[in-house]
This record gives C-alpha cells, sequence and structure tokens, in this order.
C-alpha cells in the first residue's frame, strides 16, 4: 500500500479525535464540578455533609482525567512499539533455522534503548551458488546507522540471486553504499548545489564479510575489513585465510578480486561470524570479553547447536559487561548438516547406473 501525505494527516486527525474524545467527558465534569463550588454560596455547619460529598467527586473526576490520559499514553506507546517491532523484523529478518543443509542461528545486541537492531547487519540465503552468507558492521552504531544497514541488506538479497561470482555480489554491495551515502550528502548538505562528490562522507564506511558455502562444504569468501569467522568442532579455531580488503565506502574496489578459500566446512562442524562489539566489550575492570573461550565452552556439546551457541554467548556478553555494552554485537552460526556419501557407496551407485 502507498500511504500519501494525505492519508498520514488523515490519520493523524483521527488519532487527535479519538484522544479527545477519551478527555472529553472527564474535562466536562471536573469543569461541571468546579463551576458548582464556585457560584455556590458558602455552606453553614448543615452543608457541610453536602461539601465533603463534592470534594469527593472532584477528587474522583481528578483520577479520573489522569487514569484517561495515562490510558490514551500507554496505548498509543504499544502501537508505536508494535510498529517499530515490525519494520525492524522486515529490515534485519529471522535467518531461517535450516537453509539448504545448513543450521541457522542469529542474535543481536543493540546499544539503542528499545531497538532491537542497530549498525550490524547479517542474512543468509539458499541460491543456485550455494548457501550465501553476509555479516557487516555500520561505522557508528544505533539507529542513525539503520540507513545504510538497509542499503547493504537490499542489494545484498538481490545481487546473491543474481550474480553467479562472489566478487559481482560485493561489487553491487558498494554500489548500494556508494548511492546511499550521495544522497546522505545531499540530504544533510543542501547547499552543495546538487553536486555529487565521488565518496562523499569519507568517515563513513561499512565492514562486510561475504562467504558462500558449496555443497561440497567448501567456503569460499570476500572480506571487506571484517572479523574472520571461529570454526567451531573441536573447540573454537580463528580463521586467517589472509588479509582482509579496506572497508566499503572510503576507497573502490580492486579490479580482481579472487575469493578466498577459507576451510571445508565438515558434518557436523559450525562456524560463528561476528561483529567486533563481541571482543571490544569491556568489563568494569576495562578487560575485554574473551569471545574465543566463551565460543569454546558454549561449542563442546556434541553436535554444536547453533541456537545454543548464541544464546550462551549472549549470556556471557551481557554478565561480563552488566549489560552495558558500548557497541551494537551481531552474532551468526551456521552448522553443516549435510550428510557426505562414503565412497564405497557412491562407486557402488555409479556402478549400477552403468549397468
Amino acid at each position: 500500500m502507498i500511504r500519501t501525505p494525505g492519508w498520514t494527516a488523515a490519520c493523524a486527525t483521527a488519532l487527535r479525535s479519538r484522544r479527545g474524545l477519551v478527555l472529553a467527558l472527564p474535562s466536562c465534569w471536573l469543569a461541571l464540578v468546579i463551576a458548582w463550588e464556585l457560584a455556590r454560596p458558602p455552606a453553614g455547619a448543615d452543608g457541610m455533609v453536602f461539601r465533603i460529598a463534592m470534594c469527593g467527586a472532584f477528587l474522583i473526576a481528578v483520577v479520573w482525567l489522569a487514569a484517561g490520559v495515562r490510558s490514551a499514553a500507554e496505548r498509543e506507546l504499544r502501537r508505536i512499539r508494535h510498529i517499530a517491532e515490525v519494520a525492524q523484523r522486515a529490515l534485519l529478518r529471522p535467518v531461517p533455522a535450516r537453509l539448504d543443509g545448513i543450521a541457522l542461528a542469529a542474535g543481536q545486541l543493540s546499544v539503542s534503548r528499545g531497538a532491537s537492531i542497530g549498525g550490524d547487519l547479517y542474512e543468509a540465503m539458499s541460491t543456485p551458488y550455494g548457501v550465501r552468507v553476509v555479516m557487516g558492521d555500520v561505522r557508528g552504531h544505533g539507529l542513525g546507522a539503520i540507513g545504510a544497514v538497509a542499503a547493504v541488506l537490499g542489494s545484498f538479497r538481490e545481487a546473491a540471486y543474481d550474480e553467479p561470482q562472489l566478487a559481482g555480489v560485493l561489487r553491487r554491495l558498494d554500489r548500494a553504499l556508494a548511492r546511499h551515502l550521495r544522497e546522505r550528502c545531499r540530504a544533510e548538505h543542501p547547499a552543495s548545489g546538487g553536486a555529487e562528490p565521488e565518496r562523499p562522507l569519507g568517515e563513513d564506511f561499512v565492514t562486510v564479510l561475504l562467504l558462500e558455502i558449496r555443497p561440497s562444504g567448501d567456503v569460499y569468501a570476500l572480506n571487506c575489513g571484517h572479523p574472520w569467522p571461529y570454526r567451531l568442532g573441536r573447540g573454537a579455531e580463528p580463521l586467517t585465510p589472509g588479509d582482509p580488503l579496506p572497508p566499503l565506502g572510503p576507497f573502490p574496489l580492486p579490479a580482481e578480486l579472487p575469493p578466498l578459500c577459507c576451510t571445508r566446512l565438515l558434518p557436523g562442524e559450525a562456524l560463528c561470524l561476528y561483529t567486533d562489539g563481541a571482543e571490544d566489550a569491556r568489563d568494569g575492570a576495562g578487560r575485554f570479553f574473551a569471545l574465543r573461550e566463551a565460543l569454546t565452552v558454549a561449542s563442546r556439546p556434541s553436535p554444536v547447536s547453533p541456537a545454543d551457541v548464541v544464546e550462551r554467548v549472549r549470556r556471557a556478553l551481557l554478565a561480563h559487561t552488566r549489560g552495558r555494552l558500548s557497541d551494537d554485537v551481531a552474532l551468526l552460526v551456521l552448522r553443516n548438516d549435510r550428510v557426505r556419501v562414503p565412497a564405497q557407496q557412491a562407486a557402488g551407485a555409479a556402478a549400477g547406473a552403468r549397468r
């Protein structure tokens, strides 16, 4: 549905009218009580009971008015929260529990009170080229970074299906972010006369990790300034297949973008993608959160449960910081549930097919 300015104004007028009806009756009653007390002559001793009754009625009117105001405000607040939750879920959709033989779980903590999303982003999609995953972190945190999150996620959801090469997906993300930054630059600096700088808002950037999990279990990656993931199986092993590229935004991408082969994910093994807010979280004494140790403890049960890993790390992180985060945190855990066919069975099946 396209919501025009006239439609929005009509909704606002209806909301004000409904709020006026809620407060009209107690307001009228309060005005009548005050007018009666001011207009009638002073009462003698016999009228004391009646005066006390009028004071009680006055008190009831005040309580009624306050309750009406509070009830209307609470209803409006619940409605606004519901709309915000729906919008947030549409932007950062919950990942499916299973995707083409891959079990997934994700979680996020935002430093903005009342917001379930911030400057971190993630998405996983099943495509003809394998399961493709993005994990990113916008410079800054909280609600101010949501515009860049929407630009990158929207581009990924289209490019992951359309681009046969992972490099093509990354270039699409870079172009989408550049358009978003140019639009922001024009909106924040209208006196520029409509000029479009090649790299506007040079201080803004997004770190991005792109993964492609192929049916064989091979994991290929393109990394633009993002932390490499951990491999979970027998403990937590950091993957460092190579040096990452610069983050998206300040610098153009190189002409050649060959994806790096990170690892082969065997059945039952998992990967944990995260944003640097997890490693940078500190306690009251300034000690950093030990993410690797927390992942090792959370992944001890075999097989690794993605949902349990996310929940245990989240609890450990909140306990370490006592709920006072300095940056947004996102976690995404993927476990390979594909069953490898033994070589003898595969050879037997091929021989049967030849017969």
